[in-house]
């Protein structure tokens, strides 16, 4: 194999992407980034209404008459620790061989593997076939990108998709997934009478992460102890809540929670600080060793101007106590791997309504449909409107095509090493590119990126370097077919 370029360029564009702001929802300004990377290669490119962006480079020459090539990325990112995701920069910093970011998620999801496609377009060294790189936007938060491109978006039919987070792994298959928004009606009344106490409940320090391949790793959700306390208080004594904010993003297992309540004076503000002690010495019997360091505060705080009415936090009880929450089901077929979860991401009090959203996974689609509608009926019959926002199918590849051994060939070649094959509890837009282009192949890889969706995440620099050539092996193989 000839030299090929470091991976200096990949990080000074990671670098670039970091300083702007790209929540899901609102990528106008990193796709606006893509559009003028573009214009200053020369290159051609097209931007939908969704805002995703294709960029189209011409072969090496000599290699025109090889198969088109699709890198894959999104350009959305879950932000967790930021005051303000829409002006807050990332602050990364390397350590101890690994890259983190100070206090907020570091965006290596999927900001690395774009970084490398960029990377790759800007280097005219780099061998290849005619190369198409798309990077769709919300596929962290409801895939509306991927499952409104147009027919025409995309020529190429084989993709590598650089928005995998096991660096020794190819996924060949990924599971389904439902968001949904359940809202319950709510109506906010006047403080109630007599000398009260104000606390605010409140749970933080767990580890958070992504709602798929971390549900089973033994983590607490916020939402399962505040329920469980406010159910016990809620049993004991009168009291009303002025507001909830549980949860970061609704593709993430919510590490943190508040929950603003009034009790009266007496014995009932004496048991609510009791269970301080209580719920902090369940934590650590029931989370000690997979979310060592959550813990729960109960403090005064100020008076409210309003409550919620009785009927709707009722309501959210019941609901929260029928929706399953963690791992539903194994799979049989698929050593250890966790076949059906549901997970509840945010509980949130706003304008006339409390909100509640749950992703529900499955590499069944009929078992993912099931549980969902199943779930949205639990909330309708408490009165709430349960909206739909992403229903994304399952994904699996033939892991015996040649695309595919292709890859593990690459990986053999490069690292000296053959990488496992494997469908992961996440979800990936592969199952939308599969239904919308026909005849599509994938193979996904990437670096290894450590608790995603968190403020623990991070990535090690060597498998970025290692990925990266086995990327440009793999586009110069393919361009000699």
């Amino acid at each position: 194999m000839n030299k090929r370029p470091t991976t200096e360029r990949v990080f000074s564009i990671f670098r670039e992407l970091n300083q702007i702001p790209r929540p899901s929802h609102h990528e106008e300004r990193v796709a606006d980034y893509l559009c003028q990377f573009a214009e200053r290669l020369h290159l051609n490119y097209s931007r939908d209404e969704q805002n995703c962006v294709v960029i189209r480079k011409a072969a090496t020459p000599g290699h025109e008459a090889a198969e088109p090539i699709v890198l894959l990325n999104h350009m959305d990112m879950v932000c967790v620790g930021m005051d303000d995701p829409l002006s807050d920069p990332i602050q990364a910093y390397e350590e101890d061989g690994w890259m983190h970011a100070r206090g907020t998620s570091l965006g290596a999801d999927n900001g690395i593997g774009l970084s490398m496609a960029l990377a790759v377009l800007e280097d005219d060294s780099i061998v290849h076939g005619p190369l198409e790189v798309i990077t769709t936007t919300n596929e962290e938060d409801g895939m509306t990108g991927a499952a409104n491109l147009s027919a025409d978006f995309i020529s190429g039919r084989k993709v590598i998709n650089l928005d995998s987070e096991d660096y020794d792994t190819i996924t060949t298959g990924a599971a389904g997934a439902t968001l949904q928004l359940h809202r319950l009606p709510m109506k906010r009344e006047a403080v109630p009478a007599g000398k009260h106490r104000w606390y605010r409940i409140s749970i933080s320090g767990g580890l958070g992460g992504h709602s798929g391949v971390d549900i089973n790793k033994g983590r607490c959700s916020a939402v399962i102890p505040l329920w469980a306390l406010l159910t016990t208080v809620y049993n004991e004594y009168d009291f009303q809540v002025a507001s909830i904010d549980i949860g970061e993003a609704n593709a993430s297992i919510a590490s943190r929670g508040d929950v603003v309540v009034c009790v009266p004076s007496g014995q009932a503000a004496e048991f609510m600080k009791s269970q301080e002690a209580t719920m902090n010495e369940w934590l650590r019997e029931e989370y000690g060793a997979g979310d060592p360091n959550i813990s729960c505060t109960i403090t005064k705080c100020e008076p409210q101007d309003s409550v919620i009415d009785g009927t709707a936090f009722e309501a959210l009880l019941s609901c929260l106590e029928q929706t399953p929450q963690g791992v539903v089901k194994m799979s049989q077929s698929m050593k250890d791997t966790v076949e059906t979860s549901n997970n509840v991401g945010r509980v949130v009090t706003e304008s006339d309504h409390i909100l509640v959203s749950t992703h529900t996974r499955s590499f069944i689609d009929a078992d993912m449909e099931s549980l969902s509608k199943e779930i949205a009926r639990v909330f309708a019959d408490y009165g709430a409107q349960s909206e739909l926002v992403m229903s994304a199918p399952a994904w699996q590849e033939n892991q015996q095509s040649d695309f595919l051994q292709l890859t593990s060939d690459t990986f053999q070649d490069v690292l000296g090493w053959r990488p496992r094959m494997v469908a992961m509890h996440f979800v990936l837009e592969a199952g939308f590119f599969v239904q919308k282009f026909p005849g599509i192949q994938m193979a996904s890889i990437g670096p290894r990126i450590v608790e995603p969706h968190s403020t623990s995440e991070r990535v090690q620099l060597s498998t970025i370097g290692d990925i990266w050539q086995v990327l440009l092996e793999m586009l110069e193989r393919l361009a000699s077919l």
